[in-house]
């Protein structure tokens, strides 16, 4: 303890004031949409959808009521994300990173609570018992000049949650809209599958028949058979694929048990007449894709926060505050003065803790390269994908599906004039309708690689893998 005179003690009162002020203009405080702003202005302007971070029971019933209407009707694409968006459960978990992040935030903004120390001795003397007061209050002053920096690194990481909450929104709306077209046409094929077993089952009791008479040999009998048969198994499995696919749907619009009765329209939505042109795919991502904006943010959040690390590796603490001191008997008065103390660098010269975060930071570095890099490929992956699914689709619609049908009414001709029989008839028919549902698949895979396109531009997608031609042309 230093005795302090009464100029000191003035310099000592206005640094005290000052420190006051500082400590009531540095508050930080809760923002009123906790950061949910940002991602619901993504929501319009990337999708055109609306988002509602569930915080009370008026924003549950707004949604519950939302959610009823859009289930009272056949579910387009557009609803079924809106629907994610809205009940997806999964999504409002993801909300809640922002209220952590803003509390890390806030926290970075205020000052460590002061410290009280108190020690108290006596012993007998001999004008009395003699006693030995301290009482000090300190303030952490180095906390307060490294908070700006400190708020400045939590900023940067707010900010950075922001975008990785709204991408993981964008990836929900993404996975909402592939999922609905591998429901509708699962659905789709279903109904097809249902088409190609009534054929063999046709052909098959027309065998059956004619065996009995004699018209038929066994081997013949066998072949339509075993084309029944496959087909059945044909059926099933369609069945199977479309109950998983509509429960895959059902997951990612939040639904319960007695909401899963949603109607799907009953074919996918008509090839556009021309694909999208997009030259400059590569610098449109660079510039909308959140996850390279995350990676760029967390990049300049590690260099601040490597500064800040060279700044305090010799003093972590340092506290000052007044202080009074009593020795003697209670009626001796206390002495007044102020109180100084740090950490010594004696042994931990901070080496280790700027190394680590050099370290951190060129991690962050490399990941923000790696990024990019992958961003660029992902791009251009998903737009051949896109291009190339179209020419698929488009050829046949407007090549293979119109051939097989003029194919099937020159037999439906032909057997009308007794030139073919029944089951060459049946067997085009089959062939017809296998076309058809190969169809169907390349129009879904065109959906669903547009929707990949679409994603590529704005986060990391989840592509999907086309099939070769020869698993392709074995399929059909």
């Amino acid at each position: 303890m230093t005795a302090i005179n009464p100029i000191s003690k003035r310099v000592m009162c206005l640094a005290i004031s000052s420190l006051f002020v500082l400590i009531l203009e540095g508050c930080a405080s809760f923002s009123q949409d906790g950061g949910f702003n940002s991602v619901s202005a993504t929501a319009r302007e990337r999708l055109s959808k609306d988002v509602t971070w569930v915080r009370s029971e008026a924003d549950q019933d707004t949604i519950t009521t939302h959610v009823a209407e859009l289930l009272s009707k056949p579910l387009n694409v557009d609803n079924a994300v809106q629907l994610a968006l809205l009940n997806n459960r999964g999504l409002q978990a993801t909300f809640s990173e922002l209220a952590i992040s803003e509390s890390d935030l806030v926290q970075a903004g205020l000052l460590p609570n002061p410290s009280f120390t108190m020690l108290r001795a006596s012993q007998p003397g001999i004008a009395g018992r003699e006693f030995k007061i301290e009482q000090a209050i300190t303030f952490n002053l180095f906390s307060l000049a490294t908070m700006p920096q400190a708020s400045a690194i939590e900023r940067r990481r707010f900010e950075q949650t922001q975008r990785m909450v709204s991408l993981e929104m964008l990836r929900l709306a993404s996975e909402a809209r592939k999922a609905y077209y591998n429901a509708v046409a699962a659905d789709e094929s279903v109904r097809y599958a249902r088409q190609v077993r009534q054929a063999a089952e046709a052909s098959a009791e027309l065998a059956r028949r004619m065996a009995q008479v004699g018209n038929f040999n066994k081997l013949q009998q066998a072949q339509e058979q075993g084309f029944y048969a496959d087909a059945t198994l044909g059926l099933a499995r369609a069945e199977q694929v479309a109950v998983s696919n509509r429960e895959r749907l059902t997951r990612l619009l939040g639904l319960w048990s007695q909401q899963t009765q949603f109607i799907l329209p009953e074919r996918l939505p008509d090839l556009p007449q021309a694909p999208n042109e997009l030259p400059n795919i590569e610098q449109m991502a660079m510039n909308q894709r959140l996850d390279v904006q995350a990676a760029r943010l967390q990049t300049e959040a590690q260099a601040k926060n490597l500064g800040l690390t060279k700044t305090t590796r010799f003093i972590n603490v340092l506290e000052f505050g007044p202080t009074r001191v009593l020795e003697g008997t209670n009626d001796a008065g206390y002495n007044k003065g102020y109180e100084v103390s740090f950490e010594l660098p004696l042994f931990d010269w901070g080496t280790a803790k700027v190394a680590k975060a050099e370290a951190i930071y060129m991690q962050s570095v490399n990941i923000a390269a790696q990024t990019a890099i992958n961003a660029r490929s992902e791009v251009r992956a998903a737009y051949q994908g896109y291009r190339s699914s179209y020419d698929i689709a488009r050829h046949y619609r407007d090549e293979i599906v119109p051939l097989k049908k003029r194919i099937s009414e020159e037999n439906q001709l032909r057997y009308n004039g007794m030139l073919i029989g029944v089951f060459d008839l049946l067997a085009d028919a089959r062939t017809q309708i296998t076309s058809v549902n190969s169809s169907i698949e390349a129009l879904r895979d065109f959906w669903l690689a547009q929707a990949d396109l679409e994603m590529a531009l704005i986060g990391k997608p989840t592509l999907t893998q086309p099939q070769g031609g020869m698993a392709a042309s074995n399929a059909e």
